[in-house]
């Protein structure tokens, strides 16, 4: 069995900020992520939207973002498995911890849990032919706008990101239309302005059926959900957007003391559990407020690293020192 310094849990910015940390610190780490692909939301959820609140950057795409965090997390050349779910963690008689995922086990000096709201799971409809034409036409984000040009597109949903989406492929598209249930929207009030201008947008309709060949989708049908008279789409695309689920998996059963769907940290991002740290979206400090932000996160991954390693090492200075300064990072 593999053995680490710290095994990492969520492959996120906080999980690979602390990925890179940890090798900073000289720990040899293991990073474990439930999705196929690292990055976290910046990824599943807005990977073309700009991010413009984490220091550095007047403005930065989302997936840019991700590719230069996986980037500096691999420098110290961690090991990483995505795709990949965290079920349990065990304390080992000599003090250490068992991480036992859905494909192995792995023995840990420590743990840091940066799972964020846990794996990203999009909300389905349940219409006809959804889940036969996922990713065949289907989709539940946009990855790469480009995938979209001089498509028809169909949009389902009235939220901000629906919305969004909607106005960012109207450039590219070949037509955008968009449905809502209802005829109030929840996005910003300038955004669905704009919409009403840019696409086509039927309120009171929903999705009851994807239609295709069965390699891509063709048609879809919706209908007035008042008076259920349906419409024929020809359209190329479907993206549902009516919101995404998070899944801790069983994160609520190791025993680290939550509070909601949150775990409960002091200010050195220690949980109950000796040895055992916290970071990012999932955590809730005893006497801070909370604050989803990159940035926060970011400072709990080093707050947290730096603990585990007087933990691991207790010789060890909880200060790292200047990285300027640090040899590793010098030319050789």
């Amino acid at each position: 069995m593999n053995e680490y310094d710290m095994v990492i849990i969520g492959g996120g910015p906080v999980g690979l900020f602390g990925t890179f940390y940890a090798g900073l610190r000289d720990m040899k780490a293991l990073l474990i992520d439930a999705q196929d692909e690292l990055g976290g939301q910046l990824v599943s959820l807005y990977p073309e939207k700009i991010v413009y609140d984490v220091g550095g950057f007047a403005g930065i795409q989302a997936y840019e973002l991700a590719q230069r965090l996986i980037e500096q997390a691999k420098m110290f050349g961690p090991d990483i498995r995505v795709n990949e779910w965290a079920d349990m963690i065990e304390k080992t008689s000599d003090n250490m911890w068992i991480v036992k995922t859905d494909k192995g086990s792995y023995k840990t000096k420590t743990i840091f849990i940066a799972a964020g709201i846990g794996k990203i799971v999009p909300s389905r409809l349940g219409a006809k032919g959804e889940i036969e034409y996922e990713n065949k036409g289907v989709y539940y984000t946009v990855r790469r706008k480009k995938d979209f040009e001089n498509k028809r597109v169909l949009v389902v949903g009235g939220g901000d990101s629906a919305v969004d989406w909607a106005l960012n492929l109207a450039p590219v598209a070949k037509s955008v239309t968009l449905i809502h249930r209802r005829d109030q929207f929840r996005a910003h009030e300038r955004s669905v302005k704009e919409l009403f201008r840019v696409a086509n947008v039927y309120v009171w309709h929903e999705l009851k059926e994807v239609k295709g060949d069965g390699n891509k989708v063709t048609q879809a049908i919706i209908f007035d959900n008042r008076t259920k008279e349906e419409k024929v789409l020809d359209v190329d695309s479907v993206i549902i957007s009516i919101g995404y689920k998070g899944d801790l998996g069983n994160i609520p059963k190791w025993g680290v003391n939550m509070k909601g769907r949150d775990i409960v940290v002091n200010g050195k991002m220690e949980t109950n559990l000796p040895g055992v740290y916290a970071g990012g979206d999932i955590v809730q400090l005893e006497s801070s407020p909370k604050l989803a932000l990159i940035a926060v996160g970011f400072a709990h991954a080093a707050i947290a690293i730096s603990v585990a390693k007087k933990y691991v090492e207790p010789s060890a200075s909880l200060f790292a020192g200047h990285s300027s300064e640090m040899d590793k990072f010098k030319p050789k």
